[in-house]
C-alpha cells in the first residue's frame, strides 16, 4: 500500500491549517525536510513556521546541538542543529538551508524552538496504514528519536517523534538559555 501524498503549500507557510480539518486529518499531516540528504517529516501541530537561515547568535557552553539564539519578532528562540542532534556532523547552511520554528508542550508550558533543516520540501498527508513502526536498527538516528516509517510512492520517510528529539532535560536547557538571554 502507498501512502496519500497531498500537497498543502498554505500550510507549509502558516504552519496551520484553517480549512476545517478534523483534529484526525491533522495528525495524519507531515511537513518533510531535508537532513544530510535523508527524507524526514515532523507533525504540522508542532510546526509554528519555517523561516530563513538567519543571523543566529552563538551562546557559550552549551550543548554542541544547539547552534544559537534568533530574535523572533522580539522573541529570543533557541535554535538547534538536528544533524547534529542526531550525532552526525554540524549542518551546513546553504541558500536552501532553513529554520522551522516547532511549539513543543512540556508539562504546563509551551517551549518554542528553531530546527536548522537543509531544505523544506512540502506538507503531505500520510495514510495511518502506510506508517510502519521504527526500525530496530539500520537508522543513523536513536530509534527513540523515530515515531515511524511513512512509506511514500514506494520510499520511506522517517516521521520524527519530536518529543524525544527535545526531551526533558534537554528543553530545560533550552529554558535556561532563553531565560539567560532575555536577563
Amino acid at each position: 500500500m502507498t501512502a496519500m501524498v497531498k500537497k498543502e503549500p498554505d500550510a507549509v507557510v502558516a504552519g496551520r491549517r484553517g480549512d476545517g480539518a478534523t483534529e484526525s486529518d491533522e495528525l495524519r499531516q507531515y511537513l518533510t525536510f531535508m537532513l544530510g540528504g535523508e527524507t524526514f517529516a515532523i507533525g504540522i501541530l508542532h510546526i509554528k513556521e519555517i523561516i530563513e537561515y538567519g543571523q543566529l547568535t552563538t551562546v557559550p557552553m552549551m550543548p554542541e546541538f544547539i547552534r544559537g539564539v534568533i530574535n523572533l519578532r522580539g522573541a529570543v528562540v533557541p535554535v538547534i542543529d538536528l544533524a547534529r542532534r542526531f550525532g552526525g556532523k554540524r549542518s551546513e547552511v546553504t541558500r536552501r538551508s532553513c529554520i522551522v520554528i516547532l511549539e513543543l508542550e512540556s508539562e504546563d508550558e509551551t517551549q518554542v524552538i528553531g530546527a536548522v533543516v537543509d531544505a523544506v520540501n512540502e506538507v503531505i498527508e500520510i495514510d495511518p496504514d502506510c506508517i510502519e513502526p521504527a526500525p530496530a536498527f539500520g537508522a543513523r538516528i536513536r530509534t527513540d528519536f523515530i515515531a515511524g516509517m511513512g512509506k511514500i510512492h514506494d520510499r520511506f520517510v522517517i516521521l520524527l517523534n519530536v518529543d524525544n528529539v527535545l526531551a526533558a532535560e534537554d528543553l530545560s536547557v533550552i529554558g535556561q538559555l532563553a531565560l539567560e538571554a532575555d536577563a
